[in-house]
């Protein structure tokens, strides 16, 4: 049972979170409104201006020379759909990309407060969560790159929350619905979220079977209808970038392997890294069924570690999977990989990193293995939440009420 001064504290931490959050937001949108902003923000009005000539479903079938491959999930052609009408208005599209990004940001940074309130001290909750929102990495990818990348992870973790924190299954299969069809990469934590409803029981089951299976339909039937071959080559079968600028793919190329190997790391492999992503992912929220936002962080952390793929907007995935784990791998991470992207964003082109990025990427990479086993441990070493919708009460000496004789006592 909470104190009052405890209930002020959380509610005084939360106030502080929300403060520098919201200030965190308001920097980056200033930001996003005086800079230009890599390729991407023309790119992306590019695929706007697609969409709106030949709308949501037919854009994956679209002939759009000169551009790449238009590979995002049917929510957010929706999303690019509604950008160009706002444009239309007269707000310039290079803010607009970037707002919904910066938005999750927000979000992200409130849902780590209210996750780890519950499972650790307020302090730490407080702390973890400004990590979160002040994360120079984030700064960089949603406030100058602008991608959907923030906005997938924030659902992510949103139905994490959902499902367990607030007992609300329906919703959190929506949210999970959601993060896939904006970015197709959370797909590694839906296995965790059913497992974790699983065991909640088959009410819960069933209803976040239920949200994700109508939102799903809804959202992917009609294109699948329409353009489905299409639609399996651009998004379902979409591999990532061919860039040789991170992680396993990066470390092949300084050794020298050659070309044949590491081809085969960006076709043959991808699949397997997926299946390992999902299959941790849902071990861990076998082993902590009171806490599923960890295994989604399991799953979105292991994403970037073993990606094939490069690309500086990856950076952000990890983020807030680590500032659940803990304060210095969350911080650390942030820190050094955002050094990272001040090189990138800085040089000519976002896909053509120097040799400073590239060197300090590779020290980003280890770090997040380090980071991923540190709060795997620490996590595994956390007292399992008993009652997801409150927090643990203070560990004390218990005082027993004698109970009437005509009745039992009932032992909790």
């Amino acid at each position: 049972m909470r104190t009052k001064t405890g209930t002020l504290d959380v509610r005084r931490a939360r106030a502080v979170v929300v403060a520098v959050s919201a200030l965190a937001f308001v920097a980056k949108m200033v930001y996003a409104a005086q800079s230009r902003g890599p390729a991407d923000v023309r790119i992306f009005n590019a695929f706007a201006r697609g969409i709106a000539q030949a709308g949501p479903l037919r854009i994956y079938e679209h002939p759009m020379p000169h551009l790449p491959v238009y590979n995002h999930p049917p929510l957010a052609s929706w999303m690019l759909l509604g950008l160009d009408e706002l444009e239309q208005l007269g707000i310039p599209f290079g803010s607009l990309i970037r707002a919904p990004a910066c938005l999750a940001d927000f979000v992200s940074a409130l849902l780590v407060f209210e996750i780890l309130r519950r499972r650790r001290s307020t302090g730490t909750a407080r702390a973890c969560a400004l990590v979160c929102a002040l994360s120079p990495v984030l700064f960089a990818t949603s406030g100058y790159h602008g991608n959907t990348d923030s906005v997938a992870v924030m659902f992510a973790v949103l139905a994490a929350w959902l499902l367990v924190d607030r007992r609300a299954p329906l919703a959190a299969g929506v949210a999970a619905a959601v993060a896939v069809s904006i970015k197709l990469i959370p797909v590694v934590a839906i296995p965790a979220l059913a497992v974790t409803a699983f065991r909640a029981g088959r009410p819960a089951l069933v209803r976040f079977g239920a949200g994700l299976a109508a939102v799903l339909l809804a959202l992917w039937g009609p294109v699948l209808m329409t353009v489905p071959e299409p639609l399996r080559q651009k998004v379902l079968e979409y591999k990532g970038g061919r860039a040789r600028l991170w992680g396993f793919v990066r470390f092949a190329d300084w050794m020298g392997a050659s070309d044949e190997f590491i081809t085969a790391l960006h076709s043959d492999f991808h699949l397997v890294f997926v299946l390992v992503c999902m299959a941790a992912g849902a071990w861990l929220a076998w082993v902590r069924p009171t806490a599923p936002a960890y295994a989604v962080a399991l799953s979105l952390t292991l994403l970037l570690l073993l990606s094939t793929g490069s690309a500086v907007q990856y950076l952000a995935w990890p983020v807030v999977g680590l500032c659940l784990f803990g304060l210095w791998e969350g911080a650390a991470f942030g820190v050094l990989v955002g050094v990272v992207t001040v090189f990138v964003y800085s040089g000519a082109s976002a896909v053509r990193w120097n040799d400073w990025a590239l060197n300090l990427a590779a020290l980003g990479w280890l770090l997040l293995a380090a980071g991923i086993v540190t709060g795997l441990r620490r996590v595994l070493a956390e007292p399992p939440l008993a009652s997801p919708d409150r927090t643990p009460p203070v560990v004390g000496p218990r005082t027993r009420t004698p109970a009437a004789p005509s009745s039992p006592v009932n032992q909790q």
